[in-house]
């Protein structure tokens, strides 16, 4: 894949269209509302500040948790967000976020921050810089999936570590640009051969006793209770 390919698979996705729109109208609206200047700067800085640690907890503890698929409700939600892309690492359809569940998420860290600094002009700053970085994130996260070689050494080495999260241990390496908060909390590994290799990497632990005590991700996906393939006319009985 050349970097043409990899740019025009990434702007044509509905959900980068709708970052975009999203960004211009937080860009908008903050020069509508308006505010300091220097509350503005301090806006986007501490929403980049505080996105990757927001992200690492997200990543560890919520979509590699073990909570959202034993209810019915969320079951669907968990399989789309995360469970499908461990699945299958390289799957476009699923590589990117869900916007019903970025958007909110966005939205619930950076407007907070926005507005304590400065009102809706830095509120809406701050959401904007959120949209901002997560199309950021979400680029990195292709050239990390998609069959292209970066040239730069830091696009290879975070390549390399999430590439890692999804071939060799997926209880490490939670970051997808920054990895400061893998290394704060002993989660990071450079090298496959400092970690065992994990039995759960692709299944993420949904499997065995779990699928039959909790078998709705299960269900949606065609998946038995030890992991085969279940014929369609016993998935709709």
């Amino acid at each position: 894949m050349t970097l043409r390919d990899l740019v025009w698979a990434y702007v044509t996705y509905p959900a980068i269209q709708a970052y975009a729109l999203f960004s211009i109208a937080g860009i908008v609206l903050a020069a509508y509302w308006g505010a300091h200047p220097l509350a503005m700067i301090g806006a986007v800085a501490a929403t980049a500040l505080v996105y990757p640690v927001v992200w690492y907890l997200l990543h560890r503890f919520v979509l590699h948790g073990r909570l959202l698929y034993k209810y019915p409700q969320t079951a669907a939600l968990w399989k789309r967000i995360h469970f499908d892309h461990h699945q299958d690492p390289h799957d476009l359809g699923v590589l990117f976020g869900a916007l019903y569940t970025t958007l909110p998420t966005i939205l619930a860290v950076a407007v907070p921050i926005g507005w304590l600094i400065g009102g809706p002009g830095t509120a809406a700053a701050a959401a904007a810089t959120g949209v901002i970085i997560t199309c950021f994130y979400e680029f990195c996260h292709c050239i990390q999936h998609l069959p292209f070689k970066p040239k730069t050494a830091f696009l290879r080495r975070i390549k390399r570590h999430h590439l890692a999260h999804h071939f060799h241990s997926e209880h490490g390496n939670f970051g997808i640009t920054n990895f400061f908060w893998d290394r704060v909390f002993n989660t990071f590994y450079a090298d496959a051969k400092q970690v065992p290799r994990s039995q759960t990497v692709f299944n993420l632990g949904y499997t065995g006793p779990e699928t039959a005590r909790f078998p709705w991700v299960a269900l949606l996906s065609g998946l038995a209770a030890d992991g085969s393939t279940v014929p369609r006319r016993s998935r709709s009985e």
